[in-house]
């Protein structure tokens, strides 16, 4: 990122960029209110004194801005060497991949944090997020990009749940993982680390979810609420919870790959029992 550049969010831009009649629509009332919870002055004046600031040292930045505390369990599994995805629950959307980028930099330096591809618009982590589209087909080039990675020697951190945890018959659980990564794995002689984070997001996130889902509304509403969630829990202690590696080996024919990816989701839930 230039130096002369500072990431800002802006927006009365964004939705401008999208329509400019649109933005002409829309009450004031309502750009204020998504300004709000965008928190788009608190993060402007953040991204203004990280400027510059990028890779290993942005994430660094962002944990003492959000006065993110961590707790580790099991790290001692992680071995020095090796090439590794480490997958893990997604519960928070936000301050968990911070945390576990931090605790990871410990042994690694060298790894990657595959994402939804709107976050590639926060710049300073270009250099550690890879970009795969969670709503849509996935282009070529993405896919070329992905695989160069599996088969590189940088270790890659992963969501398999794509989304955020939702709170499903009274608790808080990931939905179904996707599949990609086993064969993935399998494909290109990678380990799998199970991570489990220990976290939660409001009552009201999860009440809006499931309004949402009754009403039969596509559209994820409860996303731009993620940022709010992030600055509600500043200051908290994420606990981190590691297994010990799977060989890529373990994944025979004795399961099907979705089949694969469940029991490692299982795995995950095991180790803060």
């Amino acid at each position: 990122m230039s130096e002369d550049k500072v990431l800002q969010i802006d927006v009365d831009g964004i939705i401008r960029s999208r329509s400019e009649s649109l933005y002409r629509k829309v009450p004031g009332f309502i750009i204020r209110y998504l300004k709000k919870i965008v928190h788009q002055d608190e993060i402007n004046e953040f991204l203004l004194s990280a400027k510059g600031k990028e890779g290993h040292e942005f994430v660094d930045a962002v944990n003492i801005f959000l006065d993110i505390k961590i707790e580790t369990f099991g790290f001692e599994n992680v071995p020095d060497y090796g090439r590794f995805v480490f997958v893990a629950n997604h519960p928070m959307g936000g301050m968990e991949s911070m945390a576990m980028m931090k605790v990871i930099a410990q042994k690694y330096k060298d790894f990657v944090f595959v994402v939804n591809d709107l976050l590639m618009h926060l710049t300073p982590m270009n250099d550690i997020f890879v970009p795969i589209n969670k709503l849509g087909s996935q282009s070529r080039e993405s896919v070329k990009l992905l695989n160069d990675i599996y088969k590189s020697d940088k270790q890659i951190l992963y969501f398999p749940a794509g989304l955020v945890s939702r709170k499903i018959n009274g608790k808080i659980v990931d939905l179904p993982w996707q599949k990609s990564f086993v064969a993935r794995s399998v494909e290109t002689h990678r380990d799998i680390i199970p991570v489990y984070i220990e976290g939660r997001n409001s009552n009201f996130f999860y009440n809006l979810a499931k309004f949402r889902k009754k009403l039969g509304i596509k559209f994820n509403i409860e996303m731009m609420f993620l940022v709010n969630e992030m600055f509600k829990q500043r200051g908290q202690t994420i606990k981190l919870y590691f297994g010990e590696p799977v060989s890529y080996k373990s994944f025979d024919k004795s399961k099907s790959y979705p089949e694969w990816a469940e029991y490692l989701r299982n795995m995950v839930y095991r180790l803060k029992a």
